[in-house]
């Protein structure tokens, strides 16, 4: 079993324990998010570490996304909760690159796949997120690797 979810299981008794409503809710949609992925498919697979992380940044997008549609919708108090959530999920995850690690990051794979224009983006992209993991948001890895082939 992967120790995120091992992490999550243990914090999700001590809630219960602590009568924390709000942890406790959350952690429970995270711990099945998770399950689901387990379930999945044809056959049921124990995740690795990294999937569970996968599962784990997919959540925190979800809750983002919520939270940015229901500002725009004039409901705060409904953004500001999916933003809570998404907080605490994301206090599971590794810590997030900077913006100069992202953009070195980016440099590297650009010079390491001898990409010179926009074709190479695809081959790019691919490797720069397989670097960056978990600890890189898509849409800005995106956007830098964007600008470094077209300039």
């Amino acid at each position: 079993m992967a120790q995120t979810l091992d992490r999550l299981t243990s914090d999700l008794t001590a809630a219960m324990k602590a009568r924390d409503a709000h942890r406790t809710g959350v952690l429970r949609q995270a711990i099945g998010a998770v399950r689901a992925e387990e379930k999945a498919g044809p056959v049921q697979r124990e995740l690795t570490e990294d999937d569970v992380l996968k599962v784990l940044a997919r959540e925190v997008k979800k809750r983002r996304e919520s939270a940015d549609i229901y500002t725009d919708a004039g409901a705060p108090e409904r953004a500001q909760a999916e933003t809570a959530e998404a907080d605490l999920i994301e206090t599971y995850l590794p810590a997030r690159l900077s913006d100069e690690e992202l953009e070195a990051l980016v440099r590297d794979v650009v010079a390491a796949t001898g990409a010179t224009s926009m074709r190479d983006m695809g081959a790019v992209m691919k490797e720069a997120t397989a670097r960056a993991g978990t600890s890189a948001d898509g849409k800005k890895l995106s956007a830098l690797v964007r600008a470094a082939l077209a300039g």
